[in-house]
């Protein structure tokens, strides 16, 4: 298993050496969003290039760590509840094949959000070895539904360029330089959707970088749909989404190196295409090939393991670097009149998540007809089979598993909630 993580926490900030493509300050002008051959994440290369203009990255992540490890190690005070993260996606398009569509991006969303919720129809090929500590993770996305200025948004952004292809070096993440910038890190994920040029499919800022550049960068093309050939069922967002939420490559990006993850068996290096299990290394009973931070194909990658949600809830609890994002009101649409407001705070729903019934305490109306539900996907399609039996209960067990929006109305006012499917 790993080694004690303080006699490697600042070891694992010296990296390897500097991939002289990401050097390269300019930007590619072929698009091999169908011709990847492997996986290729800049994730590493792109934090040496930080440190090196940044001295003090090396100290802010150092610190990171060390509050993830007590985190990790306090279990009393580990945070349990689901955190439900609003996102902008940025959609960076030269040509119209580059400008993602809104079903795909919505696609994009689900796959994120059953993928961190272990609820992927794929997850039942976990390997009977990795079963007990495969997991579920207390994160969840939703497009964002307010800008920073409390504007009504659909949670994209679409932005002509003249660039034909991005590197690595995050022009993509500033409007000057033919991308699109960043809206605050603190209250939401930016995701930029965007040709990559370099045989890249994407990479990611780990937390303790730059606001200005946080967030998560991928190949349009890798979108559920899309053309990247063996990578288009989206699991390149949560591969990066992994790493911006703090999780390593799961060989450490070293022979036979450190995650900093206990329960990932040490490996030797990166796994491409669908290795069969097992795959002996570095004296282990098999890589962990089809977790979400290996290289492997998007069809062979199905699981996290409860050490890497363990390090993606130290992020949100007291302290921790993504903590804000708990709190944001970014995913929530704003209020038309104090009136729906007033009446939001008098709603209660409990369980939530809730695997069978929902049950309301609702607010006092003077309307005739008192309060009517409806319950609507992240897409707004409502889902007929959660009936409210006009009593304050809503039978969702015929629900799939994931979040839900909830629309309350008297012919008054009108209430807009989110909960879980368990």
């Amino acid at each position: 298993m790993k080694k004690n993580f303080y006699a490697i926490a600042l070891a694992c900030l010296g990296l390897g050496t500097f991939a002289a493509q990401a050097q390269d300050q300019r930007a590619s002008s072929v698009d091999l969003s169908s011709q990847m051959p492997t996986r290729q994440c800049a994730t590493m290369d792109v934090l040496e290039a930080q440190m090196a203009a940044d001295p003090s990255l090396a100290k802010r992540m150092a610190a990171v760590e060390r509050h993830t490890a007590q985190a990790v190690a306090n279990t009393a005070n580990r945070v349990n509840a689901i955190v439900t993260i609003p996102v902008v996606v940025h959609v960076v398009y030269n040509t119209a094949a580059q400008n993602v569509s809104q079903a795909q991006i919505d696609a994009q969303i689900k796959v994120l959000n059953d993928d961190f919720a272990k609820a992927n129809s794929d997850a039942s090929l976990i390997p009977s070895a990795f079963t007990g500590v495969a997991a579920g993770t207390n994160v969840r996305f939703v497009l964002a539904q307010r800008t920073p200025t409390g504007a009504p948004t659909t949670g994209v952004v679409r932005r002509s360029t003249k660039t034909r292809s991005f590197s690595s070096n995050d022009f993509v993440k500033y409007t000057s330089k033919g991308g699109s910038d960043a809206w605050p890190a603190s209250q939401y994920l930016n995701l930029w959707l965007c040709n990559l040029g370099q045989g890249l499919l994407g990479y990611a800022q780990f937390p303790g970088g730059a606001a200005a550049t946080d967030g998560v960068v991928c190949l349009y093309s890798s979108v559920p749909g899309g053309t990247a050939s063996n990578y288009n069922k989206g699991r390149t967002a949560t591969h990066e989404v992994g790493h911006w939420l703090n999780l390593r490559h799961i060989w450490g990006d070293a022979n036979c190196g450190n995650d900093l993850v206990s329960d990932t068996p040490t490996q030797q290096t990166s796994n491409g295409g669908c290795p069969t299990f097992p795959k002996v290394t570095c004296g282990n009973q098999g890589d962990m090939s089809m977790n979400y931070m290996d290289y492997t194909y998007d069809a062979c990658m199905y699981m996290f393991t409860m050490g890497q949600s363990a390090r993606m809830d130290a992020l949100f609890a007291s302290g921790g670097s993504r903590a804000s994002l708990a709190t944001s009101l970014g995913g929530t649409a704003p209020r038309a009149a104090a009136a729906t407001i007033s009446a939001a705070t008098e709603v209660a729903m409990y369980p939530n998540p809730a695997s069978n019934v929902l049950n309301l305490t609702l607010p006092q109306t003077t309307a005739t007809k008192g309060w009517s539900v409806q319950v609507y996907d992240l897409r707004g399609h409502q889902m007929k089979q959660a009936v409210y039996n006009g009593q304050g209960q809503v039978s969702v067990a015929q629900l799939p598993k994931g979040l839900y929006q909830m629309t309350l109305t008297d012919g008054q006012q009108t209430i807009r909630q989110r909960f879980e499917k368990q």
